[in-house]
């Protein structure tokens, strides 16, 4: 447990890297007519359910402030509450393993299906399986992993990836995932319908003999109490209770940061969560264990991966109040036109600007330094953040830190930071800021041979193409402000 509080250095973080830094990702998603149509559908959707459970709450305002508090509790004396939580699971019959980092994670939990003998594991839907590349690890080791999450069902024979924390599949439509059950789903009805009800009976069918099968099951976990040894997981399907209790071996990979101090803590997030992420009152399926349950062989996995670093930083900690309920994805015009797989993490949208860079680290060559910068700052996130996360302000923090980590890899100064400093030397002195307004005028030239129809300016040399490639300008007006002001005399009043 020396780990804690401290940066772990270079650590095998999993799939929280993409390949293309965010603005390239996002302008090959930009060209997709149907992701759009795809995420403004079911965006829209949860909007509507999210908003009129919430408000039938007079009291979400301190239910929210409650949630923050409890959980920077929970950061501010981190270490104490695991020992807690360790010390309640061991009693209570189970096993603790600690993992610095994904690849740490992936060793520990391959190495215990391996010890059952087992070749198949099934597995409830877990952000920190998914964030550790646990699948890949299994596969790698000749161990096949299950998924049993209806929408993470549909990534996985679909091959492809999560592009959401709560409906993995959501960039995909009903016909689309027809198309993939009658694809890789032995044994489907060739006349398999995309009506909703259809869809879900055949993934019923294909995944009941895997329940009844499995030896081992692996989960995340949405809380764990501490002074109990507690953990819950909520979900929607009742999958996941099927994969808690039937298997004869029960793994649990689980954030470090997952914890509440006490059970009548829980009592608020049970009230915030299904509010904020499937906008119904409560869960249909609220599951809890406290250690090995029923003749089960119990492990928990808790996985730092960053979260010491990330816990080490003031302005960025509240990050880890984060209970995934992705709330933010749901109302960021960002997110709702690019779709989650341009930001290349398994956590997307604006929780996920500000956590992967800090997980990863946010040094200037990585792609993730893009994503602080993969923002309107609209602030509606922090609206609807259940425990109160001021994702804008971190926004803004992490890309300054991003900035600075570019500057410092620098021998000479950017183009844009010699241009910063040559506006500020011009409006250092009025005499100068007047001349250089005039000489902006010369823009109208450029407006007159590269202007759209409303006027605008499409088309700039270069270094000014770096804007005007994704943005348009006005045209420079015919007079600018200050001469106009001399010209009618108002500097004599």
């Amino acid at each position: 447990m020396t780990f804690l509080g401290m940066p772990v250095a270079s650590p095998g973080t999993g799939h929280l890297r993409g390949e293309q830094s965010f603005p390239d990702a996002a302008g090959k998603a930009l060209r997709d007519s149907q992701l759009r149509r795809n995420l403004g559908s079911a965006t829209a959707t949860i909007r509507a359910k999210r908003a009129c459970v919430v408000a039938e709450l007079e009291d979400w305002d301190e239910l929210r402030s409650a949630g923050a508090a409890i959980k920077d509790e929970v950061l501010a004396h981190l270490d104490r509450y695991l020992i807690q939580l360790e010390e309640q699971v061991l009693a209570h019959g189970g096993t603790v393993h600690w993992a610095r980092d994904a690849d740490e994670a992936n060793e520990i939990v391959t190495g215990l299906v391996r010890a059952t003998g087992a070749r198949e594991v099934v597995k409830v839907k877990s952000m920190a399986t998914q964030e550790i590349g646990l699948n890949e690890a299994l596969e790698a080791a000749g161990i096949a992993a299950i998924e049993t999450d209806l929408a993470e069902l549909i990534v996985q024979l679909g091959h492809d990836r999560p592009s959401h924390i709560l409906v993995p599949a959501i960039h995909r439509n009903r016909s689309e995932i027809r198309e993939i059950f009658r694809r890789e789903m032995a044994g489907v009805d060739p006349e398999l319908t995309d009506e909703p009800a259809a869809l879900a009976e055949a993934a019923r069918r294909h995944l009941r003999q895997k329940f009844l099968q499995a030896e081992v099951a692996i989960s995340g976990a949405n809380f764990a109490v501490a002074e109990t040894g507690t953990l819950a997981v909520v979900e929607s399907e009742g999958n996941g209770r099927m994969c808690l209790t039937l298997p004869r071996t029960l793994i649990t990979v689980m954030g470090i940061e997952k914890l509440v101090p006490t059970w009548r803590d829980l009592e608020v997030f049970l009230q915030l969560l299904p509010r904020s992420s499937t906008g119904e009152r409560m869960n249909p399926y609220t599951s809890m264990w406290t250690g090995a349950t029923e003749g089960q062989d119990f492990h928990l996995v808790l996985l730092d991966n960053g979260r010491s670093a990330t816990l080490a930083d003031p302005r960025g900690r509240a990050a880890l109040r984060c209970i995934r309920c992705s709330a933010c994805l749901n109302v960021c015009p960002v997110y709702e036109r690019a779709g989650g797989h341009a930001y290349g993490s398994v956590y997307p949208g604006p929780i996920g600007a500000v956590l992967s860079p800090q997980l990863t680290g946010l040094g200037a060559n990585t792609d993730n330094a893009s994503l602080p910068f993969a923002s309107s700052l609209c602030g509606a996130c922090y609206d609807v953040c259940p425990v109160a996360i001021d994702i804008p302000s971190m926004l803004v923090h992490l890309r300054s830190r991003a900035v600075d980590a570019k500057r410092a890899e620098r021998r000479l100064p950017s183009p844009e930071e010699a241009a910063m400093a040559a506006v500020a030397w011009s409006m250092a002195n009025g005499t100068r800021w007047t001349r250089a307004l005039r000489a902006g005028r010369l823009g109208r030239l450029f407006g007159s041979r590269a202007a759209g129809s409303d006027g605008g300016i499409r088309r700039l040399p270069p270094p000014l193409s770096a804007w005007t490639g994704a943005r348009d300008l006005p045209p420079p007006p015919a007079e600018t402000f200050r001469d106009w002001w001399v010209r009618t005399g108002r500097d004599e009043s």
